[in-house]
């Protein structure tokens, strides 16, 4: 299903963040009957000024005494130091939002070489459902990166990536590759691939009328009117 409103994802991301908010898609979702997705409000950016928006890149951590014998013996490089980290992260592509769950929270799961890595191949951003750490360094580079906050526990002798491009589940919400992941200070919210045109196609909508909304209650139209009339609020 193709959008009038936009001919990619370079331009819908950029009309994202020049127009829209997160709660605006969320509302659009609700009505589509999509009312379970957002991942969380402990997840938030490392600076509030920052927005991700891009296509996930799923990936999925595990504690190193959890990993089962199993996993291993299908994937050698499971064993290795980090697991698969290095190569989800090398296999990440532009406009990909790095989004991993699974895993404890006795470690941080993303950081700032990774963050330079990503930022290389044009990644979009890294969400993960645990802590970052080298703060300074990813707010210098300005890399949008989403967690539970930070910590400098490293997770090299503790965590390892042990899969990735496959559905997770983030905090119960299911997250599939190629899913859209928008997040702003106020949460991130993802958007099924199957529903992004009609999700923020309604989204731009809704962005451009409220500013009709906002000028009639700046002329002094009751909020009442203002909602019979235009139909936002």
């Amino acid at each position: 299903m193709d959008s009038p409103l936009w001919k990619n994802d370079e331009e819908l991301f950029s009309i994202a963040r020049q127009e829209l908010f997160v709660a605006l898609v969320g509302d659009i979702l609700d009505q589509l009957g999509y009312v379970k997705q957002f991942i969380g409000p402990e997840i938030k950016p490392v600076a509030v000024e920052m927005i991700v928006i891009g296509r996930a890149k799923t990936i999925v951590e595990c504690d190193v005494e959890k990993i089962p014998q199993s996993i291993i013996t299908n994937n050698k490089k499971v064993a290795k130091p980090f697991g698969l980290i290095f190569e989800a992260l090398d296999s990440l592509k532009e406009n990909e939002v790095y989004i991993c769950d699974g895993g404890s929270l006795e470690y941080a799961q993303w950081g700032g070489l990774m963050s330079t890595r990503a930022m290389c191949l044009k990644g979009a951003g890294a969400v993960v459902n645990s802590y970052h750490r080298d703060t300074n360094e990813i707010l210098k580079l300005k890399f949008p990166t989403f967690s539970r906050g930070s910590y400098a526990q490293d997770q090299g002798p503790r965590g390892k990536v042990i899969d990735y491009d496959c559905p997770i589940t983030f905090n119960g919400i299911r997250v599939h590759p190629g899913d859209v992941v928008y997040g702003d200070r106020d949460g991130v919210v993802i958007v099924p691939k199957d529903v992004v045109v009609p999700a923020f196609t309604g989204a731009i909508e809704k962005a451009r009328g409220e500013k009709e909304v906002l000028k009639a209650l700046q002329k002094g139209m009751s909020t009442e009117d203002a909602f019979e009339h235009f139909g936002i609020m």
